[in-house]
């Protein structure tokens, strides 16, 4: 365990005149963060992750807490795709906690994670939501590195996200996929796909009107598409073979969702493009 990773990154963001900024950043190997930048207006401030070590092995420990103060916003995703290595047994794991105050928005766009074949990971992310406070996430899941024409026959992946206000649950989410080539295979499985995305936004209603826009959109690509509305959010999946497809997906409905949300257009991250 000596030689295994124990990173932690605890982020904090504060509305100063009008401005977002981060007024804590403290980190610890490998988790790192780039210095804030404004690619929109000063309102929002866009945050990039970085994990030096390229990836995470079994028995590696990721610790992030991320808090937003009143009325801050902030758009945080990582410098480039996860990577989850296969392991002799042991477990990796990541937790994130978030803490939102009142008024305030956390946009969470990590790029992709790659789950390499063997590979044993779980993931728990919790969020704390104050009064209109907004969280906006997705994840994207590559099961095994099939340009290569690995797929996920051994190992185990799951992902816990559950989002709170007041002590009452706004959505709990549990995903469990075990590496086996009848789950791979299967309709009631990955039905011979090796990618999967979840996209949610909690925290404000979406109207019927808008959820039909966001259906509609669904007509343009080729994967496997779910769309539903919760009493205060709303969820996307996909399941397919791109991860190209599902980002411009999920992309398209995020212009959906801030036009709504915000009355501005999106800002796509300028690394998602290198």
């Amino acid at each position: 365990m000596g030689s295994n990773w124990q990173g932690k990154l605890e982020l904090k963001y504060a509305q100063r005149l009008g401005n977002t900024q981060v007024i804590q950043n403290q980190s610890q190997a490998p988790l790192r963060v780039q210095r804030a930048f404004y690619p929109e207006q000063k309102d929002i401030c866009h945050s990039v992750i970085l994990h030096t070590a390229g990836g995470i092995v079994g028995g590696d420990r990721l610790d992030l807490s991320i808090k937003l103060e009143e009325k801050s916003q902030a758009l945080i995703t990582s410098a480039t795709a996860g990577k989850v290595y296969g392991s002799s047994g042991l477990e990796a794991q990541q937790t994130l906690n978030i803490h939102l105050q009142a008024g305030s928005c956390l946009e969470w766009l990590p790029q992709e994670t790659i789950i390499f074949n063997d590979a044993v990971y779980r993931q728990k992310i919790h969020i704390e939501l104050e009064q209109d406070a907004l969280w906006l996430g997705w994840e994207i899941v590559r099961f095994g590195r099939s340009a290569r024409g690995e797929s996920f026959l051994s190992g185990s992946w799951r992902s816990h996200t559950e989002v709170w206000r007041a002590g009452y649950p706004l959505w709990s989410d549990r995903l469990w996929l075990q590496g086996d080539k009848g789950i791979i295979e299967s309709p009631h499985g990955l039905g011979g796909c090796p990618v999967v995305g979840t996209f949610a936004l909690v925290g404000q209603q979406v109207n019927r009107d808008l959820w039909q826009s966001i259906c509609d959109l669904t007509s343009h690509y080729d994967g496997d598409f779910g769309v539903t509305r919760l009493i205060e959010g709303l969820i996307c999946r996909y399941r397919g073979h791109s991860t190209s497809e599902v980002r411009d997906w999920f992309i398209a409905v995020w212009e959906l969702l801030r036009l709504f949300y915000k009355e501005r257009p999106v800002c796509v991250p300028r690394v998602w493009q290198i």
